[in-house]
């Protein structure tokens, strides 16, 4: 038993004569520390015999040591001290690698990609894809993959950016591009936030009640059906936290992805038409409406804002490191595919349907009902099915930006309480005072809207203001990843995406001026 010990010991660099002291803190390497602010009564012990020397050891004798230090020494272990963790380790794993190895399920990869596609899609994007259909048929199917690839590029350069620096897009204008982009930034997003939040809950509330007519006037069937759902998004957001939103927004993008996509294949279009407005790019009537019709299809796949809280929300997944960049990518191919798969459904059934009245979510409520006349003796059931949908789509917009908006407005506090923006905070508190305001100021002062203004005039109005803001990113996106002093060579855009990201400028600035247009054509009528 000696000469085992003086072997081991000589392996360690430790002499044998150390165990005639073991409890000398002071002789040992893997001794009792204490740090000189922290009470005496507060001691972290390191092992002792199983990392001796803290060198790397058999695992046969490691076995041994262990069973040795567990007999002479039967104290528990508090704490292992960094310093002693194996040669073999010289790297412990960061939290977002632990948690993400936590979570191996599907869900962990792809979460924050179905949370895009889940917000992005809303009842204008429902109406816009319907009604190109219905005008210009199959021929534009095409549109709808260009422009979730054109959302991907914005949003893959969005988190290329915040992994390569450790800052969101937000703390990255407020750095580099000065504070007057913040303010500039606040005054859209309270705006948009009024436009979009209005939009979201009347939509909700009109298939609510669609579903339940328990009110005798539809009117007001909307305003209490769009309150119970606003308020019911905040119980969701404030009780649940991340994960609960995470699962209730799968299951709503589940159920409007099964239900729309189901609707499209039982209507039998033909599949020939559709192969071809795939893969070859035609406009018909493009002296006529054609164009402009094409050009809101491809800009209103895939949300505007909301873009911006994907990076809130791999924070919550504990995605941080550079590394996880090919993670972020498939995760965000999965989400703007699911988009993409979801527009292409409605062009479809818009185009099988025919010519209809109606906007937004009345538009979704005469589909349905159109549905039920055209399938017979199933009619009954695909009606319910396709408002079942048409519903996990809407509350799912509406949750998914309850709970996303106040991270951009709580960003925004703590970078202007900051004096220095890049020592901004890099990690949102939800329950902090900014984020709760924000919360339950969306889900309140725009219920105001439901009953003072009119509803397609605000529509409009927030198509606009939304238009707007994707060139704005865009141009974001080349000024900021383009500097390699900010992201270093390895991140930077290639030329590629440098002429995707002008691309996605040229077309949306056209789809925005298209808006502009058609509001003041509008309001001159």
């Amino acid at each position: 038993m000696g000469d085992w010990l003086d072997c081991a010991f000589a392996r360690n660099r430790v002499g044998f004569a150390l165990l005639r002291e073991p409890l000398n803190s002071k002789i040992l390497n893997c001794r009792t520390v204490q740090s000189t602010q922290t009470p005496p009564q507060k001691k972290v012990i390191r092992p002792r015999f199983t990392q001796l020397a803290c060198g790397p050891q058999p695992v046969a004798l490691r076995s041994r040591l262990s069973a040795l230090n567990s007999l002479l020494f039967p104290r528990p272990t508090v704490q292992i001290s960094p310093d002693c963790a194996p040669h073999s380790a010289p790297h412990a794993p960061s939290t977002s690698v632990n948690r993400l190895a936590e979570r191996k399920s599907l869900l962990a990869i792809v979460g924050p990609g179905v949370l895009v596609a889940a917000t992005g899609v809303g009842a204008g994007d429902l109406a816009t894809a319907a009604f190109t259909g219905t005008k210009l048929g199959l021929a534009v199917l095409w549109a709808v993959l260009l422009g979730a690839w054109l959302k991907y590029v914005l949003n893959e350069g969005l988190t290329r950016w915040q992994l390569a620096t450790n800052s969101t897009l937000l703390e990255g204008c407020a750095t580099h591009l000065g504070r007057g982009s913040q303010w500039l930034f606040l005054g859209y997003l309270v705006v948009w936030s009024y436009l979009v939040a209005m939009a979201l809950m009347s939509a909700c509330g009109v298939v609510g009640h669609a579903m339940f007519p328990v009110f005798g006037e539809a009117a007001t069937g909307k305003i209490v059906f769009g309150i119970a759902h606003s308020l019911l998004a905040v119980g969701l957001v404030r009780l649940g936290g991340y994960r609960l939103f995470e699962k209730v927004m799968s299951v709503c993008i589940g159920l409007m992805f099964v239900v729309v996509v189901a609707t499209a294949v039982a209507i039998h279009p033909p599949w020939g038409e559709v192969a071809r407005g795939l893969v070859i790019p035609t406009i018909p009537d493009f002296d006529g409406e054609g164009l402009s019709w094409t050009i809101a299809l491809l800009g209103g796949v895939g949300g505007t804002v909301t873009v911006l809280c994907y990076g809130y929300w791999i924070r919550e997944e504990g995605r941080a490191d550079p590394s996880q960049l090919g993670i972020c990518r498939i995760d965000l191919g999965v989400g703007y595919g699911m988009t993409a798969v979801f527009g292409l459904a409605m062009v479809v059934i818009g185009s099988r349907l025919g010519e209809m009245d109606g906007k937004g979510a009345s538009l979704v409520v005469n589909i349905a009902q159109t549905l039920e006349s055209t399938f017979g003796r199933f009619g009954v059931f695909a009606k319910w099915a396709f408002l079942l949908g048409a519903w996990g789509a809407f509350f799912s917009s509406l949750l998914g930006v309850w709970q996303s908006v106040p991270y951009l407005f709580a960003d925004f506090v703590g970078l202007m309480r900051a004096k220095d923006p890049a020592l901004g905070p890099s990690v949102v508190d939800t329950k902090s005072i900014p984020y709760r305001a924000c919360l339950f100021g969306i889900a309140v002062i725009p219920i105001s809207g439901l009953v003072l203004f009119n509803f397609q005039t605000a529509v409009k109005v927030y198509a606009v203001v939304g238009a707007i803001f994707i060139p704005m990113l865009a141009i974001v996106l080349l000024i900021l990843n383009g500097n390699r002093e900010l992201v270093g060579d390895e991140y930077r855009n290639s030329r590629v995406v440098s002429l995707l990201l002008v691309v996605t400028l040229i077309v949306f600035l056209a789809a925005g001026g298209l808006q502009i247009k058609s509001v003041i054509e509008a309001l001159i009528a």
